[in-house]
């Protein structure tokens, strides 16, 4: 007993440790403003030390150039807006973020999440919680709100602990939550910032673009589905039951806005949802054919589609359309689309959810354009590149060394868009000059990225997931959830790196034209 106590004694401080650490990193966007001086200052620095660059498969002898000289200033002042504008996650994010908002603010994603819940038998329950929650990326943010209490009230309406769904529903959602077998907004984020880190390579590999790690994403997604649902079934919530968790809520801290929802959907609803199906199903259908006719304008040159073409450049109208159309279609079969003003309204919506990302994106775009015109991304990337052949660490070994510092660091930076803004900066130029496919690099970021963030205190999401399960256990903190989620970070992280290995050795392409390594 002494060493058990002694133990949580141990893990408690680790934990309250990781939570000051983390609390005294500044927020994202003071963060990226304060490395963006960095950069300024050694870049002007090593301008002045004359320091010099050059990129392998290249002739061109590269000078690291200074901000703080009349050339870098002029740069600055001349560039700024640009740097902002052109931030490419903002052209790829935004639009499919409209679409996606109008999804869920005509109901359709609540309702087809309610929809997978309710049609599960009991047996399978667990398991419809692990694959709603890895799917809910799709609805961003939302998803950490909407599915761990509505797994909760389907697991008490079934006779299961309702504790179970909605620990469950949280890891699930949180741990798979850089991966999905639709195209997201995070694919577009991911893949602009890679893109923009990649110009700066005399090869940049195949193009980038939401579609990149499509195939490595559809495959982790189930495995990882099926391993939250056989987690929850089978040690979540027996562990609970044997703690004494009381399946019936024993306090109440204010009015539960889903207290007096309901996991069944209407028959307004499911009449919405077949229409839906139906119109996603006839769109789907006429973009294959608009593919597949010999003379399709989607088709490149040759008459293919790999590696670049036209439809692959069109995957932010594609999914935009599968998004809105079927969308609209819900909406006017629920009587939440009643008439044309109501798509841009909800347009606006969408648009004003996402406003801490367009704010953030603005020193974003100035971190990377500097990092990029300045050479030091070069110098970096070169100098890194040749640390790791020195010391032999060019094989798997640079990678899974890669994914340890991707799942510390997720630990104290939560937002995805800015911890991969940081890591691309320096890891995809570095790899790809030791032979790795850009796309390949950010498949193997979403494994660090994700896994992690259920059990650090600085996830603000789980003060809200505190708050639900304090009507089970008032006595329950930070320390419960962490314990309890643990075993989902551990198997969800071995279990990614796992298929992320079985690509790797098989040398099978992470999506659409993208392989592992340059010269595949």
């Amino acid at each position: 007993m002494t060493s058990t106590v002694d133990a949580r004694s141990r893990t408690d401080r680790f934990l309250a440790g990781v939570e000051r650490v983390g609390n005294k990193l500044p927020e994202p966007f003071t963060l990226f403003l304060i490395l963006f001086g960095v950069i300024a200052l050694a870049s002007t620095g090593m301008a002045l030390a004359g320091v010099t660059v050059q990129m392998p498969g290249s002739d061109e002898v590269v000078e690291v150039k200074g901000l703080f000289t009349a050339e870098g200033m002029t740069w600055l002042t001349e560039n700024l807006g640009e740097n902002f504008l052109g931030f490419p996650p903002l052209v790829t994010v935004l639009p499919i973020l409209m679409a996606v908002g109008v999804a869920e603010k005509s109901g359709l994603l609540g309702a087809a999440v309610r929809y997978a819940f309710g049609s599960a038998p009991r047996w399978a329950l667990a398991y419809a919680v692990g694959f709603v929650g890895v799917m809910g990326s799709i609805m961003s943010d939302t998803a950490f709100i909407v599915i761990p209490p509505l797994a909760a009230m389907v697991f008490r309406a079934a006779g299961r602990h309702p504790v179970a769904g909605l620990l469950g529903g949280f890891a699930a959602a949180g741990a798979g939550y850089s991966t999905n077998i639709l195209v997201t907004s995070l694919d577009a984020l991911f893949a602009g910032i890679t893109s923009s880190v990649a110009q700066i390579l005399p090869d940049p590999g195949s193009p980038v673009n939401p579609l990149s790690n499509w195939f490595f994403n559809a495959v982790s997604s189930i495995a990882l589905s099926l391993l939250a649902g056989f987690l929850i079934d089978k040690v979540l919530e027996p562990r609970i039951r044997r703690q004494g968790v009381p399946t019936e809520q024993v306090a109440d801290d204010g009015e539960d806005p889903l207290a007096s929802a309901s996991a069944a959907t209407t028959t307004d609803e499911r009449r919405g949802l077949r229409n839906a199906l139906v119109v996603a199903l006839g769109v789907a259908a006429v973009m294959v054919v608009a593919a597949l006719v010999p003379a399709s304008p989607w088709r490149n040159e040759d008459g293919a589609f790999l590696p670049e073409s036209p439809l692959l450049s069109s995957i932010v109208f594609i999914v935009f359309t599968m998004f809105l159309v079927p969308a609209i279609v819900y909406g006017r079969a629920v009587g939440t689309v009643r008439r044309i003003e109501d798509v841009p309204i909800m347009f606006g919506q969408a648009l004003k959810d996402m406003i801490g990302f367009v704010v953030l994106a603005f020193v974003l775009g100035q971190f990377i354009a500097l990092f990029n015109w300045s050479g030091v991304g070069q110098w970096i990337a070169v100098s890194g590149a040749s640390a790791l052949e020195s010391i032999g660490l060019t094989g798997y070994g640079a990678i899974l060394g890669f994914l340890v510092v991707a799942s510390l660091l997720n630990l104290f930076i939560i937002s995805g868009s800015a911890l991969w803004t940081l890591m691309a900066a320096v890891f995809v130029p570095m790899f790809a000059l030791i032979g790795y496919e850009p796309a390949f690099v950010q498949a193997a970021f979403r494994v660090g990225d994700s896994a992690t963030q259920i059990i650090t205190p600085l996830n603000p999401y789980m003060i809200v997931l505190l708050a639900y399960l304090r009507r089970w256990e008032p006595s329950a903190g930070l320390g419960t959830v962490m314990a309890r989620l643990l075993p989902f970070t551990v198997c969800f992280w071995l279990v990614w790196a796992a298929i992320l290995s079985v690509f790797f050795f098989l040398d099978l392409p992470v999506g659409p034209g993208n392989g592992i390594f340059l010269d595949s």
